[in-house]
């Protein structure tokens, strides 16, 4: 029994390895750079024994933005909990989302088709959804009951999230930052605002 379990340990311990080279591979060249083969260098393996772990490099993207889908969730709503009014609650998950972006550039940029293709999942993949159904939940308890159709909840939500992935996508993609962090969040802010306002 003890011998199965460590046979599963270091299956789990290799999958980890291989999703970690990955993102160095990425961080250190691009994702236009990853190959199953540069990957098995890497960890000094064969590219064979890649393939034992992960159909192709799509499989290995795919859970890559799994992944990440689930630590921007966690973090969101970690950030949340710092406050107790529900407008403070959406900024401070918009701003998570944020800083999520850039301190994770790699996987946002898989997760979002960030400058190349991103990943397709189902509709209904929880773990794809968490940010999405955080935010999406936030707004509708913000939104007036008069006002709480799912027309008006996802106007708003796609409202926020084009103003956010918008001014990432701006950073992310230009060689050099036209503007200063300090411009980029006070923008951010701005923008929050004004459309946590409009809700009211």
């Amino acid at each position: 029994m003890a011998s199965k379990e460590r046979i599963q340990r270091l299956k789990e311990e290799t999958r980890v390895k291989i999703l970690e080279a990955s993102l160095d591979i990425v961080k250190e060249e691009g994702w236009q750079s990853l190959s199953m083969r540069k990957i098995a260098d890497k960890i000094e393996y064969t590219a064979p024994i890649i393939y034992e772990y992960f159909a192709n490099k799509d499989d290995i993207l795919s859970v890559l933005t799994r992944q990440g889908f689930i630590k921007l969730a966690r973090e969101m709503d970690e950030a949340s909990k710092a406050y107790s009014a529900p407008a403070a609650q959406l900024e401070a998950m918009w701003l998570a989302y944020w800083n999520f972006a850039f301190a994770n550039k790699e996987l946002y940029q898989v997760m979002y088709g960030v400058e190349m293709n991103c990943c397709v999942f189902e509709n209904s993949c929880p773990d794809i959804q968490g940010p999405s159904n955080l935010f999406w939940d936030k707004i509708t308890e913000l939104v007036p009951e008069e006002n709480r159709t799912e027309e008006y909840i996802c106007t708003k939500y796609y409202t926020f999230w084009s103003v956010m992935h918008g001014l990432i996508s701006i950073n992310m993609t230009r060689q050099t930052r036209q503007a200063s962090d300090e411009i980029n969040k006070q923008v951010l802010k701005d923008a929050l605002s004004g459309i946590i306002n409009s809700m009211k």
